[in-house]
C-alpha cells in the first residue's frame, strides 16, 4: 500500500512540476527580449491570438493609434476593467508595451 502512494505522490509531482512558469511547450525560456512570445503566452486567451479582442477584451491590433507606450505599460502594471495587475512585470511588461505601441 505504501508503494501505492509513493508512486502516486511521485506522479503528482511530475505533472505538478510540468505546469506553469516561463517556459514554453518547445522548452524555450520566454526573454523581454521577445515581446510576441509573452503577448502569446500570457496575453492572447484574452485579447486573441491575432490581437483581434475577443468577448469583452478589447482588440490591440491598433491600440497604438489610441495610446502611448507608456500608457500602455501602465495599463499592464496596474490593469484596467476585467484586466487584472500584474500579468506582466519589470523589463517583458515593457517590451510588450513597446511592440504594442507601435500597432497602429
Amino acid at each position: 500500500m505504501r508503494g501505492k502512494w509513493v508512486t502516486l505522490l511521485m506522479g503528482a509531482v511530475l505533472v505538478l512540476s510540468a505546469c506553469g512558469g516561463n517556459e514554453e511547450a518547445t522548452g524555450d525560456t520566454v526573454s523581454a527580449g521577445d515581446p510576441e512570445k509573452i503577448y502569446t503566452q500570457k496575453c492572447s486567451s484574452c485579447h486573441g491570438v491575432e490581437l483581434q479582442g475577443q468577448g469583452h477584451f478589447p482588440e490591440l491590433n491598433t491600440v497604438g493609434s489610441r495610446l502611448s507606450q507608456e500608457e500602455i505599460e501602465k495599463t499592464i502594471l496596474e490593469g484596467k476593467g476585467a484586466m487584472p495587475p500584474g500579468l506582466i512585470q519589470g523589463e517583458e511588461a515593457s517590451a510588450v508595451a513597446q511592440w504594442l505601441a507601435t500597432k497602429k
